[in-house]
């Protein structure tokens, strides 16, 4: 890889070269993304964000995903992004479900309040920020865990302020206006804490907190255009446990 360095036209910041760790480019710089500009976050190439390249990053190194060649996984990814619905469906031990509430965006339509599956009908679930736009979270966190396996995981991100516990949500907050300002995004329905976790158990999951991003360095970070703070929420659901 080389080692060239360019002038970040946003902030005259001085750059190494990056590496998308999800489409293996090297890039000359990550783009600005967002309504307040982070910098360093999508990839000029396949577009991915921050947290898809961790996710990418985190399903290699930490789940069977990729290795799990005995049998075929059945996956179902909610409100699939391009990228990572292109390197999920590419895998030959997988057998691929993408779903939305939107039908032109995925292979079937799907309202995870109400999931047209059976029980037990997938062995890995992986929706990102999907979440803090339904209605009634907690039911969908109900719906999911319904048809994850037995002995599956599933892997749900959402936006999370770090520094609280309590998820804060308000039903008078209900126009797009308000919703940017106290939840940070027009079409958002909450703002999660750190009591995510307990919701989702709450559904049923065992849940273990990953700080995955603690792991890299600040230049790698920096390189890979990673987020600087992420918890991995890995939801699984135990064979012999019964609600």
């Amino acid at each position: 890889m080389k080692n060239s360095k360019i002038i970040n036209k946003y902030n005259d910041e001085v750059l190494t070269e990056k590496y998308c760790p999800l489409c293996e480019n090297d890039v000359s710089s990550f783009l600005p993304f967002g309504l307040k500009k982070r910098l360093n976050a999508q990839c000029p190439r396949c577009f991915s964000l921050e947290r898809h390249r961790l996710i990418w990053l985190y399903i290699k190194e930490r789940t069977n995903l990729l290795t799990e060649q005995s049998r075929k996984i059945q996956m179902l990814h909610i409100a699939p992004e391009a990228i990572l619905r292109k390197k999920f469906s590419q895998l030959s031990n997988i057998e691929y479900l993408s779903a939305d509430l939107n039908p032109k965006k995925a292979m079937v339509k799907m309202d995870i309040q109400a999931i047209q599956y059976p029980d037990n009908s997938f062995d890995v679930i992986y929706g990102s920020h999907v979440l803090e736009h339904i209605p009634d979270d907690k039911k969908a966190m109900r719906e999911l865990y319904r048809v994850l396996k037995n002995g599956g995981w599933a892997i749900l991100p959402v936006p999370i302020r770090y520094s609280k516990y309590e998820t804060f949500e308000d039903p008078k907050i209900n126009t797009p206006e308000l919703r940017l300002k106290y939840y940070g995004q027009s079409d958002h329905l909450r703002y999660y804490g750190l009591d995510y976790k307990d919701r989702l158990e709450s559904a049923g999951f065992n849940v273990r907190v990953d700080k995955y991003s603690d792991k890299f360095d600040e230049e790698t970070k920096n390189k890979y255009g990673l987020p600087n703070k992420e918890y991995i929420y890995y939801c699984t659901k135990d064979e012999q446990k019964t609600k």
